[in-house]
């Protein structure tokens, strides 16, 4: 086994801003492992916001590099076990190792990812398309740009409403709304009721993640569900969001890649609880893997690839209308030629 680790700056289409951070480039990790004819690719973006750097990923995996390449995968989710010691403190690299040992994995047996698990691609739902915050106009010209039939759209500020009583006059779309931990119990509890009215379908993390008796507070009254996004991190928070949130929003990244969520996955339905996968703006490599995990899902939000200039990487196409599988084993992930001569 040979690892292979590069790093890469993403230019984005639009700055992107939620309501905690705010972003024109995002920096990415990308993992390849190679075993004789066989590449396998996984991804892991860097995340202020829970202090991941590509610099400390990078020297992360360096520490284990013996260990990665003295192994034959044979199993990855046993690996995965193997591994967590090393990168419990950064679930975000063991989420790049992970896809790429999955990856590697399916490739070698001639199969894509999916048939391993036995899921049917035709069960993948349409992702949601991202509006991140902007002037109410420019949000409009984004949409505008970009005409989608599900957008999410990322709120958190004092015209939250107006947002999507402006947008909602362009488009008969599907609106999802994302406050990343903005509100507090009174706003979220009156913004539902006024969203209700402009077609939202759920609310996502309306406040922050330690506000437990606030959501139980929001959890009575909310006439819209609501999904966690920041408060559902590793897979013992899936049992913590019972009767605080409907559903859950799974991020490979926070939670150390497609082998634990499976297992969230299936701990959320056990609950009844609904399911959605979210992206971290990785390129196709990242967003290949969430989309052979789709078939498994209510929701997906996995548009992170289109919200780029340029693309590091073929895969899973993400269109209006579903998504494109690509013909090749694995998760079809495969970095553009000239970046691997590079």
């Amino acid at each position: 086994m040979k690892l292979t680790i590069r790093s890469f700056a993403l230019p984005l289409r639009h700055t992107f801003t939620i309501s905690y951070d705010s972003r024109d480039v995002q920096d990415t990790l990308i993992v390849e492992l190679q075993d004789g004819e066989y590449k396998g690719y996984g991804e892991a973006t860097s995340n202020p916001y829970y202090g991941q750097t590509i610099e400390a990923m990078t020297q992360n995996l360096e520490n284990i590099r013996e260990q990665i390449e003295a192994t034959d995968i044979t199993d990855p989710a046993a690996f995965w076990e193997q591994v967590r010691p090393a990168l419990q403190h950064s679930s975000f690299t063991q989420c790049a190792l992970d896809m790429a040992t999955n990856d590697l994995y399916a490739k070698k047996l001639g199969k894509p990812l999916y048939q391993l698990w036995d899921l049917n691609p035709k069960d993948a739902p349409i992702s949601n398309y991202t509006i991140g915050i902007d002037s109410i106009e420019k949000m409009v010209q984004k949409l505008k740009e970009q005409p989608w039939p599900i957008y999410k759209i990322k709120l958190g500020t004092k015209e939250d409403i107006e947002i999507v009583r402006e947008l909602r006059k362009h488009t008969d779309a599907v609106f999802r709304v994302d406050a990343n931990c903005a509100w507090g119990v009174d706003e979220t509890i009156n913004n539902a009721v006024e969203l209700q009215k402009l077609g939202v379908e759920f609310i996502e993390q309306p406040m922050k993640a330690d506000n437990l008796e606030g959501m139980k507070e929001v959890y009575k009254h909310s006439v819209l569900p609501l999904i966690a996004d920041e408060s559902c991190i590793v897979e013992a928070d899936v049992a913590k969001c019972h009767n605080l949130f409907h559903g859950v929003n799974i991020k490979l990244t926070k939670c150390g890649g497609v082998t634990p969520a499976i297992r969230m996955i299936n701990k959320a339905r056990e609950l009844g609880l609904k399911v959605m996968i979210g992206c971290m703006t990785e390129s196709s490599v990242g967003i290949s893997a969430i989309g052979h995990l789709a078939p498994m899902l209510d929701y997906v939000d996995m548009d992170g690839a289109l919200l780029l200039k340029e693309d590091i990487a073929t895969g899973v196409v993400v269109k209006e209308t579903g998504l494109i599988y690509p013909q090749e084993n694995g998760t079809g992930a495969q970095l553009l030629p000239q970046l691997i001569e590079a």
